[in-house]
């Protein structure tokens, strides 16, 4: 066997390493587009619940009694209403 170097040490080859700042590879073309992780919504936050949509409602005065009635905006540009004062029962008509 050979001998050791004195002190009993081996010598090991040091590596050189390059330490730069810059990355000479990156391209101007180059665009990375991936939505992973992140959500993409601006306005909306996780914790609020969607609105729940209420239908639309008129106030209708009644001809005969004078009561008001709060009904649904009608799906139809003909529709009838009829008064909910039980001694009035009047019954309109929309065109």
């Amino acid at each position: 066997m050979a001998e050791k170097a004195p002190g009993g040490k081996k010598r090991r080859r040091k590596r050189k390493l390059r330490l730069t700042l810059r990355q000479n590879k990156i391209k101007k073309a180059d665009t990375y587009t991936d939505s992973l992780g992140w959500s993409t919504d601006v306005g909306r936050t996780l914790e609020d619940a969607p609105k729940v949509q209420e239908p639309e409602t008129l106030n209708i005065q009644c001809d005969m009694c004078g009561s008001m009635l709060k009904i649904r905006k009608p799906k139809r540009a003909r529709y009838t209403v009829t008064c909910t004062y039980p001694e009035c029962g009047n019954v309109m008509t929309f065109d």
